[in-house]
């Protein structure tokens, strides 16, 4: 990035003295820029909820590419019932019956709402394709409407944005590697993704394709690079800003009242209630 652009780009405050290209960011430094940007993500949640605005955000990538870690990152700080996300499974029968698209329409926003999907429609260019999971006229009929479904999307007045997450090779088998040591994480590590690993070249082909039909002007693919986890999370937060134009609607801080005392409340006997055992 040059001076210029990351000049032209300092509105949200990144400090990019303390931010080196070429190092791993240090965690203070990482925990001060992202609270900067947590609070414009506050800020833009405000903007979508007062103007109404429908908004959707596709997290697309390899597997362990740290997807789920920035959707998190986003979420912690904002309002659930606002912001929500969407990580559908394996479709039921019924679901298989109809048409592809149907069942994510049915999660598609609300006005004053954001739509965060991990993993989206396009599990049908990905993991169905290479996997075997669809047929093959499936697979052409999808490469075909999905441009024209977005589109559709777009004059609706939905705001549609798409990151591809892109990691290496090297880093997505020490990802899996650490994901096999550690109980909690484990979970993560599917069939699927064991499997995947046998398949590196044709889910590169299949991505290859899939951003030959569907990276259109009116919903274009934006690739992170997300070998270094904490600057992936900063630059997509920070680029996702960017993209939806708004302005500072955070509520005034207001005076709390002093609580006021009832003195013929009586509280129940504390012997009455079951506790939780302080084991800590």
């Amino acid at each position: 990035m040059s001076k210029n652009s990351k000049d032209s780009e300092n509105h949200l405050g990144v400090n990019y003295e303390e931010i080196e290209d070429t190092k791993k960011i240090k965690s203070k430094v990482y925990e001060k820029e992202l609270y900067k940007l947590q609070v414009e993500l506050i800020k833009l949640q405000e903007w979508v909820k007062q103007k109404k605005l429908r908004v959707v955000v596709i997290f697309e990538g390899r597997d362990a590419a740290g997807k789920g870690g920035v959707i998190n990152t986003i979420t912690e700080v904002l309002n659930p019932r606002f912001c929500k996300v969407v990580a559908l499974g394996v479709p039921t029968e019924r679901e298989k019956s109809q048409w592809y698209f149907q069942r994510y329409v049915a999660h598609l926003p609300a006005a004053g709402e954001i739509v965060l999907f991990d993993r989206s429609w396009y599990n049908r260019a990905g993991v169905e394709h290479v996997m075997g999971f669809c047929t093959e006229d499936e697979y052409v009929e999808f490469l075909r409407s999905c441009p024209e479904f977005e589109r559709m999307l777009e004059r609706s007045d939905i705001i549609l944005i798409k990151y591809w997450f892109s990691v290496s090779d090297a880093e997505q088998e020490k990802r899996f590697l650490a994901r096999n040591e550690d109980p909690v994480k484990r979970w993560k590590l599917s069939p699927m993704d064991i499997e995947s690993r046998s398949k590196w070249v044709q889910y590169s082909m299949a991505k290859d394709t899939m951003f030959a039909h569907t990276d259109i002007k009116q919903a274009p693919w934006y690739v992170v690079h997300a070998d270094d986890k904490k600057r992936a999370r900063l630059n997509c937060i920070h680029h996702l800003l960017n993209l939806i134009p708004y302005k500072d609607l955070t509520p005034k801080p207001i005076e709390i009242p002093d609580r006021k005392d009832d003195f013929s409340y009586i509280r129940p006997p504390i012997s009455d209630q079951t506790f939780v055992p302080d084991e800590y």
